[in-house]
């Protein structure tokens, strides 16, 4: 998951507690072997591997290239899983390396789902072309954890926390919300907002820790597929509250997708959030 991963649970048993937080550890290490793109032994690598051969998919893998898909189009191609291999032009390490246009563009010969062939559960990319879940992997696997967690412990109250995206299925016995920080984008470890959970999903996206700074401009890692630039006049962060944590995840990306205009749509969603906004940027 490249990020602390935590259960919370209210009350229970010892041997209960470490049954729930041994079945979301094991939940979380699955989907990391099976679907990062860091790993030799996953099914990521398989189709990023295969020069263009096309690749059967087992049915969890083909609900989440489904979802994807769905995604690509919801946002009309900003959002893109085959958008990953722009690292090879940006590293967002909180420098000032900014790629060229030329750098850009040459990378992007690699970038676009209408290359890809999609006939569940055929999957064929075009030689060269690599695919990347991480923009929807933590939300699926938290999602995962905590029915999982159900299964064992049903009707507990706990709080699963995958790197900031965060889900609990069941109100504390005291009436009591989880208090979840939203952290501060110009101080890591801070929290500028908390945050009352009673049940559901809370997920945030932003650059409090991926970025590039150049000529007084923040660049936050969250790049527009179409063009390969980072979205422009996005806030630092967008959290949102949702039903689940897959829900809130989409809607904090198609969200920052919109720059400016984030407020409009969450606002058009219904959702509940929260936006930390960025300083004005010198043109």
């Amino acid at each position: 998951m490249a990020s602390p991963c935590e259960v919370l649970i209210e009350d229970a048993p010892e041997a209960l507690a470490r049954q729930i937080a041994e079945t979301a550890a094991a939940c979380a290490w699955r989907i990391e072997r099976k679907f990062s793109r860091y790993r030799s032994d996953g099914v990521v690598h398989m189709i990023n591997s295969n020069a263009g051969r096309p690749v059967v998919l087992d049915e969890e893998s083909a609900a989440l290239i489904d979802f994807a898909a769905t995604l690509t189009t919801m946002s009309e191609g900003g959002f893109d899983i085959t958008s990953g291999v722009l690292r090879k032009a940006w590293t967002f390490d909180g420098g000032s390396a900014v790629p060229t246009q030329a750098q850009i563009d040459e990378v992007m010969t690699c970038v676009g789902w209408r290359h890809v062939q999609w006939r569940r559960p055929v999957l064929r990319l075009k030689p060269g072309m690599q695919i990347d879940l991480g923009g929807i992997g933590k939300e699926y696997a938290v999602d995962l954890a905590a029915a999982r967690v159900e299964d064992i412990a049903p009707g507990v109250s706990c709080l699963i926390n995958f790197g900031g995206d965060v889900v609990a299925r069941h109100p504390r016995r005291d009436g009591q919300p989880w208090r979840v920080g939203i952290e501060a984008a110009a101080k890591a470890g801070t929290a500028v907002r908390i945050v009352h959970l009673t049940r559901g999903g809370l997920a945030t996206s932003g650059d409090s820790r991926r970025f590039v700074l150049h000529q007084g401009r923040r660049y936050s890692h969250i790049i527009d597929a179409r063009i390969g630039w980072p979205v422009r006049d996005a806030p630092h962060s967008i959290t949102v509250a949702a039903d689940t944590c897959t829900q809130a995840g989409t809607l904090t990306t198609l969200a920052m997708l919109k720059g400016m205009e984030c407020e409009s749509f969450l606002r058009a969603s219904g959702a509940k959030y929260w936006i930390q906004a960025c300083p004005a940027s010198p043109q």
